[in-house]
């Protein structure tokens, strides 16, 4: 196995290490979410906190239909550049990504599952099932 063979494998395995971290330790609005979205409900399965690449973690994904779903919470305020750029690299990387701000799960989960079902319908429309 080459250096950067290596490498690459260890930071794979540290972003599952991660992954695995996240979800153990989920922030309210993420549990509130993955409530709505876990066993097909919306009619697609989603898996949480997914590597995506060799450096980003999904907060949600639909594999099936490439869309990834984000919870922002206050933090990402300041972030609105790295977040732009990750959302960028994802799209290359054939993703849709939908950003959901975390106060809008945890006072209007409605509005935040509608807003999920409008993204998969899209992303079906596009023919990514």
């Amino acid at each position: 196995m080459s250096a950067q063979s290596r490498q690459h494998s260890k930071r794979e395995q540290q972003l599952a290490e991660r992954a695995q971290s996240l979800r153990a330790n989920s922030t309210w609005s993420e549990r509130v979410l993955w409530e709505a979205l876990r066993s097909s409900r919306l009619g697609v399965a989603f898996r949480r906190q997914v590597p995506i690449g060799s450096k980003y973690i999904a907060d949600f994904l639909a594999p099936e239909i490439r869309l990834v779903v984000e919870v922002d919470g206050g933090s990402h305020r300041q972030r609105v550049v790295a977040d732009a750029q990750r959302d960028r690299d994802m799209r290359r990387l054939g993703y849709r990504v939908l950003r959901l701000d975390a106060e809008v799960v945890l006072r209007q989960l409605p509005l935040a599952v509608g807003a999920v079902r409008v993204a998969i319908g899209a992303s079906q429309a596009n023919g990514k099932v």
